[in-house]
């Protein structure tokens, strides 16, 4: 496919380890050397174009089903989540699967969600210590993991709870070795300890969640949760079981991730945590919301949106991309445009105080069709943990050096793990 755009010279595997190793930076240099759009050969891949122009993005994201599929982009994570997940579905049968998702993450149910995840967040922050370096990362990671797990499944933790989180730790691990997200690689002998590491923990997890919905099925009993809105519908066990690990994957590891960049960050900025916490909890916390758009602008944790193979011709930009082509808007490099961003490596909540979102200049949940089913959640979830926490606790930075960026799978996280200090925070006393 020789009418593509430019891109790095260097081998296939010298590229593979610059997207892996340093994700934003290695992004960053190639659009300042090759322009807004750029294409990457990585080892096993198609041609991959990142795209960060938003009138780009506007003419991928509203692209017709047909002509692009996300799903057949997402071979990465296929393993994990099964072939019948709204993530790799294209299409009609992506659109009637995410019709019938929908309502789990929004409205009624996720408010009623609220005073669960208070009280998981106070208790997990009682647990935190003071006064030392504190990796974050780990413990948002156990408490996210909670909280989705009692949203998916209603019910308190027991041994079988335990079981499927294990397995759930287990197969997230695999997905952390670039070799392991590539399918020409993930069965070579260098990863034949890992991949059946990764098979055992899902067999594991699949037997729980069979069993899981065979026994509430024969109950027939109403509930609130995920799993049984999942049940009312004409969905075969196996797309209930991969839509269940969707949930849990997707619902966790992206909430853990950012809310570690958001007190990495918030630890450098007092300012910014003293403005929170003089919002009343009585408003609709305009400052704190601003802050969490600041915090996924800054540092989107998924920072490249679905990826989308061309199925059939498709012009961009006034460029033509043939099939096979995979296509990618770079949510970092949109986020970190000086001409869209003054100053977009400052960490700055007021650029949201009088302007909301850009629907294609702030992409954090991707956008079309495929934006993120859990938006909701995932902005319930930060507002609950980030107004709990600042309540109780002024947090100050852990080291001298800001954290980088390191890859977690398709995700990215703080790379000593969101460091942190950790005070109670001492009230002023109210004038009489």
């Amino acid at each position: 496919m020789p009418d593509l755009p430019p891109g790095p010279r260097a081998p296939a595997l010298l590229q593979t380890i610059g997207w892996w190793s340093r994700p934003t930076a290695y992004a960053s240099r190639c659009r300042a050397r090759h322009g807004s759009r750029f294409t990457l050969r990585l080892l096993g891949q198609p041609p991959i174009v990142i795209i960060s122009d938003p009138d780009e993005v506007r003419e991928l994201f509203t692209a017709p089903a047909d002509v692009v599929h996300p799903g057949e982009g997402t071979s990465a994570i296929r393993p994990i989540v099964g072939e019948h997940s709204v993530i790799t579905l294209d299409e009609e049968p992506h659109l009637e699967q995410r019709r019938l998702m929908l309502p789990a993450f929004h409205g009624e149910r996720m408010e009623r969600l609220s005073s669960l995840i208070a009280e998981l967040a106070e208790r997990e922050i009682e647990r935190w210590p003071r006064g030392e370096p504190l990796a974050t990362h780990p413990r948002l990671q156990r408490l996210t993991l909670e909280i989705i797990m009692r949203a998916v499944f209603g019910s308190e933790p027991g041994e079988r709870h335990e079981r499927l989180r294990e397995a759930l730790i287990e197969l997230l691990a695999f997905g952390e070795s670039p070799l392991s997200l590539m399918p020409a690689t993930r069965r070579s002998p260098l990863l034949r300890g890992r991949w059946a590491r990764f098979e055992r923990a899902r067999a594991q997890s699949d037997a729980a969640l069979y069993a899981l919905i065979d026994e509430r099925r024969a109950r027939a009993e109403p509930g609130e949760d995920v799993l049984a809105m999942l049940l009312q519908t004409e969905m075969s066990p196996a797309a209930v079981r991969d839509e269940l690990v969707t949930a849990l994957v997707a619902g966790h590891e992206t909430t853990a991730s950012q809310l570690a960049w958001a007190l990495v960050l918030l630890a450098r900025a007092p300012d910014v945590q003293r403005a929170i916490q003089q919002e009343s909890v009585d408003d609709e916390a305009p400052y704190l919301n601003a802050t969490i758009s600041e915090v996924l602008r800054l540092r989107p944790v998924l920072p490249t949106a679905e990826p989308r193979r061309v199925n059939r011709p498709i012009t961009i930009g006034g460029r033509r991309y043939e099939p096979g082509v995979v296509l990618l808007a770079s949510a970092h490099l949109v986020h970190h445009d000086p001409t869209l961003y003054p100053d977009p490596e400052a960490f700055r909540p007021e650029r949201f105080l009088d302007a909301a979102p850009g629907t294609y200049t702030w992409i954090a949940f991707g956008g079309g069709r495929r934006r993120c089913l859990g938006v909701s959640f995932a902005l319930l979830e930060m507002r609950i943990f980030l107004r709990t926490l600042l309540e109780r606790c002024e947090l100050a930075a852990a080291g001298d050096a800001p954290e980088r960026v390191r890859r977690r799978g398709i995700t990215s996280s703080p790379a000593r793990g969101g460091e942190v200090r950790l005070a109670d925070r001492v009230r002023e006393p109210v004038a009489a």
